[in-house]
């Protein structure tokens, strides 16, 4: 009746407002259909007002974050490594509010917005009563600000005026009509300023706190909740007294509402003001920018150990002194089970520009120099070529225009294919190598993970295995997890989500036995099952390239694998720089801090069992199978490891002279003098010879002359005259020979000569020398630069002759 009563009186009133609102004659017949009118045109009105509001929404669109460039590199646990900052030079580091400290949450609502989930975006309690405090203080004593309203002025930015509120109302609008409560909260936790470069609560966390926002503790939420309102005022590292007491005003009210203890905010005023010291995250700057790609996240995250990592960097920085000038070094630590990388560093430090710091030599291509020797022989022994003590020639060899030599300069003559792998000797890899087959090696090794670069146009050599070709150092590791990995490479992870690649590089057995061979285990006792499940040892191998421009050590330990480089970037060499004296101590040092982690907390290295098709088997130089020790071809006996119980025969280098086998077959009669086949009492007798370029290195009572039975007089061999090939070892045709350092009088030479029968005359430009009738070795001394003919006559009228020259 009462609203009856107004419309009816009221009703010249509301068709005067009728008409001025839609400029046409308002005349209902009734109250009711007044009222319905009324009622139809507000509704249109209020559509037209959203529809208005939807439209500025449209013109005006909310400023949402973009993404700006900036980016946080994480370790596996989360500790900020290195930041990309945005074009203002802030970082930040987004996180999630479950990713929070609810102390921080707890703290942050309390002090700024109890009613954030409650209220439409503005508060109009919280504005009446600011304004009301602001009006009888005469100054600005309560902002009245909502968390929505804080993220809307971050968002869009305005000048402190009744546009730039009404502004600032609107932005809140959006905020609330297109994003949820936690969205908003989420915004704040990675925007809010927090002095200087700091932007959000992670980043002010890792600074100033040194850890997890979700590690702080009541006082320290406190501190950071309140710490927005005046960044620059409350900074902790600046104005500790001020920061402290906002930090204990935001405990007390939190103890007058009753959302923490009392006892426990009692305990939070109790806690001095302690910070960490103030850092910007500073490691691994090489992988940041490796990963740090266009599309990237804006947490990239890695497999890396922030601990281990710096303490990786710390060690590298020191060794920075023993380097010479402009020698950079690298650091790559792998976990073997999963080959999560728990340490990259690319260079002693970024910042050194007279070391080429910005370049990452973790990825670099350089020549792996011998690195690559323990692949060639675990494939050689699944070919079949070799077994573990398999005879060698360490002796000097020509290739064509290829001359290899030892790193030492000289020559070991017979030597276990163990035994050159340990010692990493030139001559007997590239005899196998020729064996194996160069292109074979190239395209097993880039199928197992390892491509070895060449040249344009050039195809792979015998050089390859002494480091003629490119690798990385991430590539070479890599490949050396097949010696943990039960013979399987597996590429490197550098973050979490990167998959799991192996492939097979060789058998489980021939991985077990090179990385015994690598760890100084080389050679099996009698008793098959003593000590062949014990916890593994370093197993390591070292590098040089050529003119010494690059050093490698590369070690398989318990549960890791590491890989140092030592040189110069710009691949000029460095005299005196070699993998054994100085990239193996930094590697030692390393797996050494590895070790001692482990120890520390208690991790056992993982079992390496013997695979089953690994025997041992008492072999025989020089044919290298297996017979009784007892027989006469036995000439020295070893113990060696052996897959599917085969034993290879002794590898002969293709070129040596024909004739001059490992074994002969002679007739030999009862007074154990050589014969004719058709002599009484002949029979006929192997002897087992060594390969003919060994003799120089061999005991007089081993070589071919004495291991022969001498010609019996009265019913000599048919093939008497048929004498093996002559040939002079100890200089070779077209070599330059120099003088000795601080020598210029005079070369001597030391030579013998292979094969013929009988006594030897040599002579040098045509001038009789010496008669070897009666020695081993003739050792001429040349005292003039030069061309010289040297040649070789023995009783058998053969001759052989080189040419060489003697320079200065």
């Amino acid at each position: 009746m009462l609203i009856r009563g107004f419309v009816v009186r009221g009703l010249p009133e509301v068709r005067r407002f009728a008409r001025r609102l839609w400029g046409r004659r308002f005349e209902p017949k009734t109250w009711r259909q007044g009222l319905a009118l009324l009622l139809r045109r507000a509704l249109l009105g209020l559509l037209l007002l959203i529809a208005l509001l939807w439209l500025a929404d449209r013109i005006w669109p909310l400023p949402l974050p973009k993404d700006d460039l900036a980016r946080v590199v994480l370790a596996e646990d989360g500790t900020p490594l290195w930041r990309f900052a945005d074009a203002n030079g802030v970082w930040r580091y987004p996180v999630s509010r479950d990713q929070v400290s609810p102390y921080y949450l707890e703290a942050l609502l309390t002090y700024e917005d109890r009613w954030f989930y409650s209220h439409p975006g503005v508060n109009p309690l919280a504005l009446l009563r600011a304004t009301w405090q602001n009006m009888h203080g005469a100054r600005v004593v309560s902002g009245g600000s909502t968390l929505s309203m804080q993220v809307a002025r971050l968002l869009d930015p305005h000048a402190r005026t009744l546009p730039g509120k009404l502004r600032q109302l609107w932005r809140t609008m959006q905020l609330e009509w297109h994003l949820s409560k936690d969205e908003i909260l989420g915004i704040y936790l990675d925007r809010a300023p927090f002095g200087g470069t700091l932007q959000g609560v992670a980043a002010a966390s890792w600074a100033y706190l040194g850890k997890s926002p979700a590690q702080m503790t009541r006082a320290e939420a406190a501190l950071l909740a309140v710490l927005p309102q005046a960044p620059s005022r409350l900074r902790p590292d600046r104005h500790p007294k001020l920061a402290q007491a906002a930090r204990d005003k935001v405990l007390k009210r939190l103890a007058e509402f009753n959302v923490w203890p009392q006892q426990a905010v009692d305990d939070a005023l109790e806690e001095p003001l302690l910070l960490a010291p103030r850092q910007e995250p500073s490691l691994a700057p090489l992988l940041a920018r490796r990963l740090n790609r266009p599309r990237s996240p804006t947490l990239i995250r890695t497999t890396l150990d922030a601990v281990l990592q710096r303490r990786m960097e710390d060690l590298i920085l020191g060794w920075r002194a023993r380097l010479p000038e402009r020698t950079s070094a690298a650091i790559l630590v792998v976990e073997a089970e999963n080959m999560a990388v728990r340490a990259y560093v690319g260079s002693v430090d970024i910042n050194d520009v007279k070391r080429f710091g910005h370049v990452d030599m973790v990825s670099a291509l350089r020549s792996p120099g011998s690195t690559l020797k323990p692949f060639l022989y675990g494939k050689a022994m699944d070919a079949g070529l070799i077994h573990s003590e398999s005879l060698l020639q360490d002796v000097p060899r020509r290739f064509g225009d290829y001359r290899p030599g030892n790193f030492s300069a000289g020559f070991s003559g017979p030597v276990a294919a163990s035994a050159a792998l340990s010692q990493s000797l030139n001559l007997p890899a590239v005899q196998l190598l020729e064996a194996y087959g160069p292109k074979r090696f190239a395209g097993e090794m880039r199928n197992g993970g390892v491509p070895l670069t060449l040249p344009p146009l050039a195809q792979p050599s015998l050089a390859l295995i002494l480091g003629g070709g490119g690798s990385r150092l991430e590539d070479l590791v890599g490949g050396y997890s097949a010696f943990a990995r039960g013979g399987r490479s597996a590429d490197i992870r550098l973050q979490p989500d990167d998959p799991l690649r192996d492939r097979p590089m060789m058998s489980p057995g021939a991985a077990w036995i090179i990385r015994r061979i690598l760890s100084g285990q080389s050679r099996p006792d009698l008793d098959t099952h003593a000590d062949l499940v014990q916890r593994p040892q370093l197993a390591w191998k070292t590098g040089t390239s050529y003119g010494f421009r690059d050093a490698w050590a590369i070690g398989v330990g318990p549960r890791f694998i590491v890989g140092v480089w030592i040189g110069r970037p710009d691949g000029t060499p460095v005299p005196g720089q070699f993998g054994l004296a100085s990239a193996a101590p930094l590697m030692m040092q390393v797996h050494d801090v590895l070790v001692n982690r482990d120890s520390q907390r208690n991790i056992l290295a993982p079992i390496q069992p013997m695979p089953m098709n690994v025997g041992v088997a008492a072999i025989c130089w020089p044919l290298g199978q297996t017979m009784s020790k007892t027989d006469p071809n036995c000439r020295r006996q070893r113990f060696a490891w052996t897959l599917d119980g085969t034993t290879p025969p002794t590898l002969m280098p293709p070129e040596q002279p024909l004739g001059l086998g490992l074994e002969e077959k002679v007739w030999i009669n009862e007074k154990g003098l050589r014969v004719a086949s058709d002599c009484p009492g002949a029979q006929l007798r192997d002897v087992a010879l060594w390969p003919s370029a060994l003799e120089p290195w061999l005991p007089r009572s081993e070589r071919r002359d004495a291991r022969l039975p001498a010609n019996d007089p009265d019913c000599p061999p048919q093939a008497l005259g048929l004498a093996a090939p002559l040939v002079i070892v100890g200089v070779r045709d077209g070599d330059n020979l120099r003088l000795p350092v601080g020598s210029r009088q005079a070369l001597r030479l030391k030579l013998s000569a292979l094969g013929g029968s009988g006594r030897r005359w040599w002579f040098i430009d045509g001038s009789p020398m010496a008669d070897t009738a009666n020695q081993d070795f003739f050792s001429p001394t040349l005292n003039r630069l030069g061309r010289y003919q040297l040649s070789v006559l023995d009783e058998s009228g053969q001759t052989a002759w080189v040419e060489f020259n003697v320079i200065d």
